[in-house]
């Protein structure tokens, strides 16, 4: 818990006026019943209204631009039956799939397919060669051809297609449905990992604050931020693209950062009621003080999140305003509701706390919130005894830890990371056992007439059928069917089955030996346009993009974020310090995530590491390791202007703020930690690798490196060079 600034001789009084954040805690707190309906309002009409009309989320990973994206428009004008994704509906007998009743039952079927909503066409296994039947006979596959991206598919009709589909399914034959549109059937609900999580945090908030209100107070300030937010984002989804994962992403970041800031003000304002001062005073010194630090975090967080939107990255540009609304909704709740929430309870808990001090002490205990923190002084005293010995020992152990982030591989999960015994699982090894794993990830090749190696005039299906044979003697393919030509004739289609399956590091070489050595020789052959296209090029697509300009966003949030320290702190080292151990402890966190998903270690299935999960989790954690940062180190520089001994301002600065910090980031580890009890890979990822870096900020970075860092740096750390100094404006983090 955080300790109240004393007075001390010779300072002048508090100005209990106070900032603006003061006055708004004023006014909530004497209007507290208003407030409180207020957000009642709020919370009922966004999720009434939500309700009513229900959502309309899209998975749109195109990137304008992009070989892929250039692939699907072409097919879709010229050759629409061929330019919707896919879908397979996989039939498995063991005595065999290619009897005369079998085909009959499933004509039948697929002509009822194609007359359902969102299909285009279907494509049986008995057609052409015969290459949709498995060598043994024993597992086939029907095509079904979608009218548009399989992101556009709704739950319903992708239902629809799978129980047509099963309506032939008994004596022996079993269907299953397949691909990236089948993958929502097998969606985990979700409740249990944020269940999980609130209740992890309620323990925690019990222990530290002794009382079942008092530890409700920041969980449900955090509840009617997310339940609002989410509210806000399901009528969003009709106006803009936001992806089906965005509720889940910001239900975890809504409740860990809505209970991290209310704790932050709340541990203010029990410190301000066992030094003696009333319920409301209290509040205003709370929100004076910790709403500051708060109010910085949460815009650092969402101007790194806008950075998202900057680099135009898809329908990660959804994801990143939703979650930036919900910190800024979260903002809001902890600066209006919770001050309204204290004087509802003020008086009782000024009681409490007052009476569990006074039992404490006469038990001769430390309770560490008055000016004492005995247990975290002496933590900080050790460090400076050996300042170099603990920050070389945390640094190597961080940069060891990141080295593997250096091979991370982007991309994203498909069918074979869904539970088993969901039908697009079962589609995926029915596929894989039958035919191999590539056929879980064609390539679409389009050919055009092309302009570029040739006159404009080339035949689409003449230079098709001549690129077949090459196609197919690829290395790394396993086979291609076509040409397929459209009903303009000015595009052809090749279809290409890698030898290796969609998440294989092998396939995204494929792509790229395809498109940078054998669709230019098969341009420059035959005068036409070759476009890789489909799904796993889509994904590759999308994983350089965001690999590609992740430098950029990483320069701007950290340069934005060093400007503003320095005029916070008025300081050139203390910012630049702040950016480097930030970057490294993300850095480890990435590390742990390629170590754990990417290669498999704790049991996990090894794949690559979603793309948009490194861009966001830098964008969240920089947010929050500066809350940690501006807290601890505020404080730092409350005790320096007060004795002007760095050594001494080190030590009482985490004997004051080192409880808060851990506490807080013990409850955001396990609000995020939980959601490894999810089944969806993206959520387990993301929830896994924000508990990971706040655990190191929390422990290691600000209770070990910036003590060390701040003793080596001594009087040096508060060091402005004047041109700077006679510019930058001043402000306050603290309250007097």
């Amino acid at each position: 818990m955080t300790t109240p600034v004393l007075p001390t001789p010779g300072t002048p009084p508090r100005h209990d006026r106070g900032s603006v954040f003061a006055r708004l805690a004023a006014f909530s707190y004497r209007r507290r019943w208003a407030a409180l309906l207020l957000w009642v309002v709020v919370l009922a009409g966004t999720v009434g209204a939500a309700s009513a009309v229900g959502d309309s989320y899209r998975d749109d990973h195109s990137l304008p631009g992009t070989e892929s994206q250039r692939a699907f428009e072409l097919l879709r004008e010229h050759s629409p039956q061929d330019a919707g994704d896919t879908l397979q509906l996989v039939l498995h007998d063991p005595g065999g799939v290619t009897g005369e009743a079998t085909r009959d039952r499933v004509g039948s079927m697929l002509a009822e397919v194609g007359g359902l909503p969102g299909v285009a066409g279907t494509r049986g296994p008995y057609e052409g060669d015969g290459g949709a039947v498995s060598a043994d006979g024993t597992i086939a596959f029907a095509t079904v051809v979608l009218d548009g991206k399989a992101e556009d598919l709704t739950l319903e009709q992708a239902e629809a297609i799978l129980d047509t589909g099963r309506t032939i399914a008994g004596d022996g034959l079993r269907v299953e449905l397949g691909g990236d549109a089948a993958r929502r059937l097998s969606q985990p609900e979700g409740g249990a990992a944020e269940g999980a999580g609130i209740m992890a945090a309620l323990v925690i908030l019990v222990f530290m604050f002794g009382t079942v209100i008092a530890a409700g107070l920041p969980v449900i300030s955090a509840v009617f931020a997310v339940g609002s937010t989410v509210g806000l984002i399901v009528l969003a989804s009709h106006v803009f693209t936001i992806a089906s994962y965005t509720p889940y992403t910001m239900m975890l970041v809504g409740l860990g950062v809505g209970i991290d800031y209310a704790l932050l003000i709340f541990a203010r304002f029990r410190g301000e009621l066992l030094a003696g001062t009333g319920p409301e005073l209290a509040t205003r010194r709370a929100l004076d003080a910790a709403g500051r630090t708060v109010f910085f975090a949460g815009c650092t967080v969402i101007v790194a999140l806008l950075g998202l939107v900057a680099l135009g990255l898809g329908s990660l540009q959804g994801v990143a305003l939703a979650v930036a609304l919900t910190v800024a909704v979260t903002m809001a709740t902890s600066l209006t509701l919770l001050p309204a929430l204290l004087g509802m309870f003020g008086d009782r808990f000024a009681r409490q706390f007052r009476a569990k001090a006074a039992r404490r002490a006469a038990r001769g205990k430390d309770d560490g919130q008055v000016g004492q923190g005995g247990n975290w002084r002496r933590v900080g005293a050790a460090v400076q005894r050996r300042p170099v010995a603990a920050l070389l020992a945390a640094v190597v152990s961080l940069t060891a830890l990141a080295l593997p982030a250096t091979g991370m591989r982007l991309g994203f999960a498909d069918a074979g990371n869904d539970p088993v015994g969901s039908t697009s699982r079962a589609a995926y090894d029915l596929l894989a056992e039958g035919f191999g794993p590539g056929f879980n990830g064609p390539l679409v090749v389009a050919v055009s007439a092309g302009d570029g190696t040739g006159d404009g005039t080339a035949d689409p299906l003449r230079a098709a059928a001549t690129a077949v044979e090459t196609l197919a003697a690829t290395p790394g393919v396993a086979r291609a069917f076509g040409p397929v030509t459209g009903e303009s004739g000015e595009v052809a289609t090749v279809i290409l089955y890698p030898e290796t399956a969609p998440q294989d590091e092998a396939t995204a070489d494929l792509v790229r030996r395809l498109r940078g050595e054998t669709a230019p020789a098969l341009a420059a052959e035959t005068g036409a346009e070759f476009l890789i296209g489909g799904a796993t090029a889509a994904v590759e697509d999308f994983s350089g993009q965001v690999a590609d300009r992740m430098p950029l966003f990483v320069a701007i949030v950290v340069g934005v974020s060093v400007v503003l320290l320095t005029v916070v702190f008025r300081s050139v080292l203390i910012p630049l310090k702040a950016a480097v151990l930030n970057l490294l402890s993300i850095g480890a966190s990435l590390g742990a995530i390629t170590l754990v998903f990417q290669h498999g270690m704790l049991g996990m299935e090894p794949g690559p590491v979603e793309a948009f999960v490194p861009v966001m989790i830098f964008a969240i954690v920089f947010g929050l390791s500066m809350d940690y940062e501006v807290f601890l180190v505020s404080r730092i520089h409350e005790e320096w202007e007060l004795s002007r001994d760095p050594a001494r301002a080190v030590r009482e600065g985490l004997a004051h703020t080192g409880g808060v910090i851990t506490a807080a980031g013990a409850i955001m580890v396990v609000v995020f930690g939980a959601f490894m009890l999810s089944g969806d890979r993206m959520l387990q990822q993301f929830g896994f690798g924000l508990a990971t870096a706040i655990f190191i900020d929390a422990v290691i970075i600000r209770c070990l490196v910036v003590p060390a860092v701040m003793q080596l740096l001594g009087r040096r750390a508060w060091w402005l060079p004047a041109p700077l100094a006679r510019t930058l404006p001043r402000l306050h983090l603290g309250h007097r």
